[in-house]
């Protein structure tokens, strides 16, 4: 290979001022180029759920990833590897009501724990409907919860596990599972034991609540949300226990060099980040032209113009 390389760059091929061998370089020293994979994102790098069509309430395979990019291979994560191989269960997150009239009334069946997340999921069903959601942190097999997207003058009196608009709950209402625009579905507050409350009302028919982190949004009152606490309230405070309990849970031992925190790892004193506004996404009604042609395309020559 290194003689073919110097014929080739006895040649004085051109493309510029450049010779040809320096076009080529060096042929032992060629690498294949890869992009590394990106940290966040909304990516973990722990698993990739196998979502079918249509919603089901059967348990979704799961591929476990180990911490590593699944396009290229590379090692992403270097604290993720091994654990139990848990079925993932799909959760419907919007919480769809009347508009008008009586609210809906589901029975939940049964509560289950799932390996893929921290909080309990509750089957819920509705007529002949099934469907996943989280559970609450006192809801049991047999309650009735109530659905409904109708925002009344006065606020209603909810129980544990109904969803309302975030504009028809009163003042210190505890929540969960909040969307951030209206029909987008609950994305906010999923972690055990955790809640947002209700703090003020907001002008522009706004309504704000405080996230577990005390930081306050300021979100559409037609958003929707469950009412309560979510259940596992004891995960955060419960130690793994043994070393062999967090190989299970998928988390690969660190460095077992043991640091002293000095002073400058004090705990800081900082105000919250100041109020977020968030405003309902506006739809495009703008109208889109689509040029079609059933005759096909001919071609015509110039010689048949004439003027």
């Amino acid at each position: 290979m290194n003689c073919l390389t110097k014929e080739f760059a006895k040649l004085t091929f051109r493309c510029g001022q450049y010779p040809f061998s320096k076009i080529l370089g060096g042929v032992r020293y060629k690498i294949r180029y890869v992009e590394k994979p990106q940290i966040g994102n909304g990516k973990s790098f722990r698993r990739i759920v196998h979502y079918p069509t249509d919603y089901t309430v059967k348990p979704l395979n799961v591929t476990n990833l180990g911490g590593r990019d699944p396009k290229s291979g590379r090692l992403v994560v270097k604290g993720i590897g091994g654990g139990i191989k848990h079925k993932y269960h799909w959760i419907d997150w919007k919480r769809v009501g009347p508009s008008e009239g009586p609210p809906q009334v589901e029975r939940v069946i049964k509560i289950i724990k799932d390996g893929c997340r921290t909080a309990f999921v509750a089957l819920v069903a509705y007529e002949d409907k099934l469907k996943y959601i989280l559970a609450t942190e006192n809801m049991k097999a047999g309650d009735l919860i109530r659905t409904s997207c109708y925002i009344p003058r006065i606020p209603v009196r909810p129980n544990e596990g109904d969803a309302y608009p975030l504009g028809a709950l009163p003042v210190g209402t505890q929540v969960h599972c909040v969307e951030m625009y209206p029909g987008m579905g609950g994305n906010l507050i999923h972690a055990a034991g955790t809640y947002a409350t209700i703090v003020r009302k907001a002008p522009d028919n706004h309504v704000v609540i405080t996230m577990p982190s005390k930081r306050e949004f300021s979100l559409p009152a037609t958003c929707m949300c469950t009412v309560g606490r979510l259940s596992n309230v004891e995960h955060s405070s419960t130690p793994i226990g043994s070393a062999q309990k967090n190989r299970e849970l998928g988390n690969r031992p660190r460095s077992g060099l043991w640091q002293r925190k000095k002073g400058i790892h004090g705990r800081k004193l900082r105000k919250p980040p100041p109020l977020r506004t968030i405003k309902a996404l506006e739809k495009d009604n703008t109208e889109t032209i689509v040029l079609t042609c059933d005759r096909p395309f001919v071609k015509t020559l110039y010689t048949q113009f004439r003027y």
